[in-house]
C-alpha cells in the first residue's frame, strides 16, 4: 500500500458507521503516591494515597475509542447500570460524540468495572498492582438478552458493518450469550454485504457465519487442535486459521504480537502474512489487539481489501502500543506519520 492509498483509506473511514456490541466495562485508573502513604491506626497496614483519577470506556468501550480516534461513526450497543461507574462509562462515551441509543440503563446493575491502581514509587517509576474487578457473573436474564437482540435488529440495517467484543469469561453472564450469537449468526446471514467480526477471548468455537479476529493462543483452542513439536507460529496460524475459516465461512485475522498478523480469506488460498512495524523503546501491549479489532473492521466497511485493512491494523497497533499506562489509540495524522517513518517496510510502498 502507497501512501495515497492509505490517505484514501483513512479519509474514507469518516464516512463509515459501524456498531460496536458486547462487553462494556469503565477502565478506573488510581494514581497513588508512595511517599504519601500512612499506616492506618485502625489496621496498622498502609493505606495508600490516590493523587490522580482517570476513567476510560474499556473492553467493548477501548474498541470504540479506537474507532473513534479513526474518524468513525460508531453505535453501541450493550447493558450499563444506574450507578457512578455507569454514569463515567456513558458521560465518557458521549462526550466522544458516540452515539449510545443501543445502550440499555439496567436498574440495581453494578456497571462493569476495571480498577487499575497505578503506584507511583518514591523513585519515580510507576507500576500497576493488583487489578480489582466489577462484573456480573450471574447469567444474563431473558428480558435483557431481549432488549440487546431488539437494538440489534433495529439498528443493523443502517449501519455498515459491527464488532462483536465478547470479554466475559463466564458463560452467558455477559451481553454476548448463547441466545445472542445465533440471533447474530441470523443477522450475518440477512446481511451478507455488511463486515460482522467477533473477538471472543473464550467462546471463539461457539461463532459461525461471521468474521474472527483474534490471537493465536485463541486460535487454536477454538479448534482443539494440537501443537505439533517445533511447529512455527506462521505453520500454526495457518493450520488453526483455516479450520475456522472453513467453519465459519468468513475471514480470519490472527494477531501474532510482536510479529504481526496472518490473515486467511477462504479456503482456496494461503494466508497472507504481514509482519509488524517494528518500534524502539519501551512498550505497554494493553489495547493492542482491540486497535487491530477496529482498524481492520472499519477500514473493511470502508471498502479496503483484506491486505490493505491489515497493514492499517499493523500501523495502528505500532502507535497504541508505545502509549504507556494508559490505553491508546491513533489518529489518521499519526497513522500517517508513522508510515513516513518507515521507509524500511517492503509493503509500505514509497
Amino acid at each position: 500500500m502507497n501512501r495515497r492509498e492509505l490517505g484514501n483509506l483513512l479519509s474514507n473511514l469518516s464516512k463509515v458507521k459501524m456498531i460496536v456490541v458486547g462487553d462494556f466495562f469503565l477502565d478506573y485508573y488510581l494514581y497513588l503516591e508512595r511517599k504519601l502513604s500512612e499506616i492506618s491506626i485502625e489496621t496498622d497496614l498502609e493505606a495508600f494515597q490516590v493523587v490522580k483519577t482517570l476513567k476510560y470506556p474499556g473492553a467493548a468501550g477501548t474498541v470504540v475509542s479506537n474507532l473513534r480516534s479513526l474518524n468513525v461513526n460508531v453505535i453501541t450497543v450493550g447493558l450499563v447500570g444506574d450507578d457512578g461507574n455507569g454514569l463515567d462509562l456513558r458521560r465518557c462515551l458521549t462526550e466522544n460524540h458516540v452515539d449510545c441509543s443501543g445502550m440499555i440503563e439496567v436498574p440495581d446493575y453494578d456497571t462493569p468495572t476495571y480498577m487499575k491502581p497505578m503506584m507511583c514509587e518514591i523513585d519515580g517509576t510507576i507500576h500497576e498492582l493488583n487489578r480489582m474487578d466489577i462484573k456480573r457473573r450471574k447469567p444474563t436474564t431473558a428480558d435483557l438478552e431481549d432488549a440487546l437482540i431488539n437494538n440489534l435488529r433495529r439498528l443493523l440495517p443502517d449501519a455498515d458493518g459491527m464488532l462483536i467484543v465478547d470479554q466475559v469469561r463466564e458463560h452467558n453472564c455477559g451481553n454476548i450469550t448463547d441466545r445472542v450469537r445465533l440471533v447474530l449468526k441470523e443477522l450475518a446471514k440477512k446481511y451478507p454485504e455488511k463486515v460482522i467480526s467477533a473477538d471472543s477471548r473464550d467462546f471463539l468455537s461457539l461463532y459461525d457465519g461471521v468474521m474472527i479476529k483474534s490471537n493465536i493462543r485463541e486460535v487454536v483452542k477454538a479448534v482443539s487442535m494440537e501443537v505439533n513439536a517445533g511447529e512455527d507460529e506462521l505453520s500454526l496460524a495457518e493450520r488453526c486459521g483455516h479450520q475456522l475459516n472453513k467453519k465459519t465461512g468468513k475471514p480470519v485475522v490472527v494477531t501474532l504480537g510482536r510479529n504481526g498478523l496472518y490473515l486467511i480469506e477462504n479456503q482456496e488460498d494461503q494466508g497472507l502474512y504481514i509482519p509488524s512495524i517494528p518500534v524502539t523503546g519501551p512498550i505497554d501491549i494493553v489495547g493492542a489487539g482491540d486497535s487491530v479489532n477496529a482498524s481492520i473492521g472499519a477500514a473493511l466497511c470502508s471498502g479496503a481489501s483484506l491486505k490493505n485493512a491489515g497493514i492499517l491494523g499493523n500501523l495502528v497497533a505500532s502507535i497504541v502500543i508505545q502509549q504507556i499506562g494508559t490505553t491508546g489509540t491513533a489518529t489518521p495524522e499519526q497513522v500517517l506519520a508513522q508510515f513516513d517513518a518507515h521507509p524500511e517496510v517492503a509493503y509500505l510502498e514509497r
